[in-house]
């Protein structure tokens, strides 16, 4: 005898609505956004690789990226910009500058050229935001963090932080450096071979510097107290890595898949790492102290009202400054050391000229850091969401276009800097970066506009204390194992590492 359960018609219509009004939505999205923002854009003049049903021209990107890795440049070369991103420059020589692609159902607009990058970077009407943030993000560095906040609460916090950074509190922070780089230079001596050379890592001996460094100044810890923090964030960058080559659908991140469960327990690590740094100074000082850390909690600590910090800020904030404050620095001094290992002439300009004036405070080691910034950037892509239909010059954006800033091609642009665009020569910053090249803002480092990098005085104080203190002491030679291949990891890294052989100038 068959059990029969009936069905309202009515219950079976509204299913078959559902239904309906879903594939609509999926529709919409799939297949009439893309081809509407495609007319719109190409009304202006803008075209770009054709979007292709679900996947936009992820196939595409993903193929000649995985081609473009397999090759190793000459040591001596420093145009990077086809390795890295061999689909952009495929597609500026197809479809100009300024062309449409598409990241899965998202359309993204490059743009290159520096007046229209300076509107947008420089625009307050909030209708141009950072991109939202993938699930993988957030969990890095923390969507409560100063990166990835906006409007109102980008403000509070950074009114807050500024204070972190101040003169008085970076001259503190510079006798920390000098501590810690003393401390790194004392493990180089002491591991010395007989023959008195040695031959170091120097990417993996600066991102242990750099991580020492911004856990004792920022958060008074150490590299040991910090070592959990820095090695769970080396895990979830290459997760943030693999997830740029998928399409992601939203609602995917809370499916218990493999990959999921691996960051869900990376990221209950990395919070109760930071946790714990917070708890110990919650505990063991009644004023917090008077470094980044101890301004934050004392803000949590002061009247509540809407203008202080939570302790889950807090905690998403320390995250944010352990990543920046030990990769892109790393990635500076990496980079710089390589230039330098390559050209000794630079090598011998800036020991003549520090033991000359007897500190950190040179010119030419200045317009060396500018000129690495400039080939080797430590963020190859800077990216804006349109929250509505915008204006830019003579540009219509409509609303949800991600605009992609390549500040790596922009930086090797001879109309921008000159027939030598390729090569290293940092006399081109004698007169300062805005007259390096033939626009005042063509350099990108540290962005421009209200949302600046709040670290950048402290960032360079740290790299030309760094830097000094290793020419005081060391000739730099690039070993010949080194094998040039810069990729992007999030931010420009030596794939193969950086193998410099140390000489040290006693003899």
């Amino acid at each position: 005898m068959e059990l029969i359960i009936p069905i309202s018609p009515i219950l079976a219509l509204l299913v078959l609505l559902f239904v309906v009004l879903k594939i609509h939505d999926a529709l919409m999205i799939l297949v009439w956004q893309p081809f509407l923002l495609t007319r719109r854009f190409k009304k202006q003049g803008i075209s770009g690789p054709k979007y292709r049903f679900f996947y936009g021209n992820l196939g595409e990107i993903n193929k000649m990226k995985r081609e473009s890795h397999l090759s190793i440049l000459d040591r001596s070369s420093n145009d990077i910009f086809p390795r890295i991103f061999p689909h952009y420059q495929l597609w500026m020589s197809i479809y100009g500058e300024t062309f449409l692609y598409w990241d899965g159902t998202v359309p993204r607009l490059c743009i290159s050229d520096p007046e229209l990058v300076k509107q947008i970077l420089s625009s307050k009407s909030g209708s141009l935001v950072r991109e939202k943030i993938r699930p993988e993000f957030s969990k890095l560095v923390g969507s409560k963090g100063l990166v990835f906040l906006q409007g109102v609460d980008w403000a509070r916090h950074r009114r807050i932080l500024n204070s972190a950074f101040s003169i008085d509190r970076l001259k503190n922070m510079t006798e920390v450096v000098v501590d810690c780089t003393l401390r790194m230079l004392d493990e180089w001596r002491n591991r010395r071979s007989d023959d008195k050379t040695e031959k170091l890592m120097m990417n993996r001996e600066f991102r242990r510097l750099t991580a020492d460094i911004i856990a004792t100044a920022a958060f008074g810890s150490s590299y040991d107290e910090g070592i959990e923090v820095f090695r769970t964030q080396t895990e979830l960058i290459k997760c943030c890595v693999t997830s740029l080559t998928n399409v992601f659908i939203p609602g995917t991140q809370y499916l218990p898949t493999p990959s999921n469960f691996r960051i869900w327990k990376l990221e209950r690590k990395m919070k109760n790492s930071v946790k714990k740094i917070v708890d110990s100074r919650l505990q063991s000082k009644s004023d917090y102290g008077d470094d980044l850390l101890g301004i934050m909690l004392k803000s949590c600590d002061s009247e509540r009202n809407e203008r202080n910090l939570s302790i889950e800020e807090i905690i998403d904030e320390c995250k944010t400054f352990f990543f920046a404050g030990y990769e892109n620095n790393s990635n500076l001094l990496t980079w710089t050391t390589m230039l330098l290992s390559l050209h000794h002439d630079w090598q011998e300009k800036l020991r003549e000229e520090i033991s000359r004036i007897g500190n950190m405070f040179v010119l030419q080691m200045n317009m060396v850091f500018m000129e690495s910034f400039r080939l080797y950037g430590p963020v190859p892509i800077i990216t804006r969401e349109a929250l509505k239909d915008v204006k830019i010059g003579h540009l219509e954006i409509p609303k949800g276009t991600t605009i992609i800033i390549p500040p790596l091609k922009m930086h090797s642009d001879k109309v921008i800097w000159g027939s030598d665009a390729d090569k290293f020569n940092p006399l081109r910053f004698k007169n300062g970066v805005s007259k390096a090249a033939n626009h005042p803002n063509a350099l990108l480092t540290f962005s421009v506009g209200p949302r600046a990098c709040i670290g950048q005085n402290f960032a360079m104080i740290e790299a030309k204390t760094v830097l000094t203190m290793i020419l005081q002491r060391f000739r730099l030679n690039l070993s010949c194992e080194y094998k040039h291949a810069p990729v992007d990891h999030l931010t420009l890294l030596p794939h193969y590492g950086l193998p410099v052989v140390l000489q040290p100038l006693e003899d």
